[in-house]
């Protein structure tokens, strides 16, 4: 049972690591590579678009990462709360669809949501209650100032259902009679939260975020599927900085220089599992995942 994923794990994921020698070269994918040394991430840290698309995959991936723990949390936490076994499973499966959808697919369904035209749900009704004019109409997939905020909607749209059921897990191995010892003491139903489901799950939560972090570095889909020229100084991010370098740059491609880019975001990656791990170890009295 155990050699079929050894197997997957090795040549998906160990044997793709002999390419990190092409970060030294200059690699064009015909001629043979050349080995250049450092001079690949030189040009890569005094590129000014390689640290604006440093900073907005940090800054959107982190953000990312809280709000759609914090939004899982909360539902998990009133899920659990339901009583009606039948009505919360309804609910599950409703929340937990969206995460079945692709990202093509949902980002053509938002571009209608969010158009800003007479056909877009969410200008029309701004228009009607009477907050825009038909003439005001926000492009919200176009504009530097509101790209940001739709994407993390929808990100907690399509992700909050995958990340409850993790939660809920944790929630239903929490012993029974601790809620019956809490209302014989007199807690009510927020006091039990308080006191018993929320920190049953505090560990379950730092799990999921130093897992997920070692993640942070690889948003690719979800940016490249809502982005456009319009908004790329804000939605441009380096799993997108190194598509446009390999097949829109105009030239021929130096895959030496793009494997060097995903080289240091490997490494940037790791730093941010390994720091948080520790930090996880200082407060959890020397408990971490790593």
């Amino acid at each position: 049972m155990f050699l079929p994923v050894f197997i997957f794990a090795c040549v998906f994921n160990y044997l793709p690591m002999i390419g990190i020698r092409y970060a030294f070269t200059n690699y064009n994918g015909i001629k043979e590579p050349v080995f250049n040394g450092f001079e690949n991430f030189q040009r890569m840290f005094s590129m000014v678009n390689f640290w604006k698309a440093f900073t907005n995959t940090i800054v959107i991936s982190v953000v990312k990462l809280l709000l759609t723990t914090a939004f899982a949390v909360v539902v998990s936490l009133f899920l659990n709360e339901i009583v009606n076994l039948h009505f919360k499973k309804v609910v599950q499966t409703i929340i937990y669809l969206p995460h079945f959808m692709s990202w093509v697919v949902t980002a053509s369904i938002f571009s209608l949501i969010l158009a800003p035209t007479s056909h877009g749900l969410v200008n029309t009704f701004l228009v009607n209650v009477g907050i825009l004019g038909e003439d005001q109409m926000i492009y919200f997939l176009g504009s530097t100032k509101w790209w940001r905020f739709a994407y993390y909607l929808i990100n907690i749209w399509k992700e909050t259902g995958w990340q409850t059921v993790i939660f809920m897990a944790t929630l239903s191995g929490i012993n029974t009679e601790l809620y019956e010892a809490a209302s014989i003491d007199g807690a009510g139903r927020w006091g039990k939260m308080r006191y018993i489901t929320f920190p049953a799950v505090a560990n379950t939560i730092l799990t999921v975020i130093i897992l997920n972090l070692a993640k942070v570095m690889n948003l690719f889909e979800s940016a490249f599927v809502l982005q456009n020229d319009a908004v790329l100084d804000t939605a441009n991010v380096l799993e997108t900085y190194i598509y446009y370098q390999t097949f829109n740059s105009g030239s021929i491609p130096n895959y030496g220089y793009t494997t060097a880019i995903g080289l240091f975001k490997s490494i940037v990656g790791c730093v941010l599992v390994l720091v948080c791990n520790q930090w996880s170890k200082k407060v959890r009295d020397g408990r971490g995942i790593v």
